[in-house]
């Protein structure tokens, strides 16, 4: 399967205070690794960091609105959802559009 039949994965990712540049680039690589296991195409990773928030959340939901071909919002673990948790930023997304969450992997 090619890449341009593969759905479209947008990432998020949501920095907090001490979270190293080491870290995030981690949670990068897990939301590609991911999205290649499960047979999607990674778009743009959103990150989120606490002195500008929501404006990553806001840019994603921009996108999500503007194009049509994303399925779904992955983040590498529950821990980068939202302050309102995932029914929240679940909401958000459904109401732009049928676009699906999903955690990449189990918060240790």
């Amino acid at each position: 399967m090619d890449s341009c039949t593969r759905p479209l994965l947008l990432g998020y990712i949501r920095a907090h205070v001490l979270m190293t540049a080491d870290e995030i680039d981690a949670a990068r690589v897990s939301l590609a690794a991911f999205a290649l296991a499960e047979g999607f195409a990674l778009g743009t990773v959103y990150l989120e960091r606490p002195a500008t928030a929501p404006a990553a959340f806001e840019a994603l939901l921009d996108e999500v609105r503007r194009d049509n071909d994303v399925w779904a919002v992955v983040v590498p673990t529950a821990h980068h959802l939202t302050d309102g948790g995932l029914r929240t930023m679940r909401n958000n997304l459904e109401h732009h559009g049928a676009v699906h969450l999903m955690v990449a992997a189990a918060a240790p």
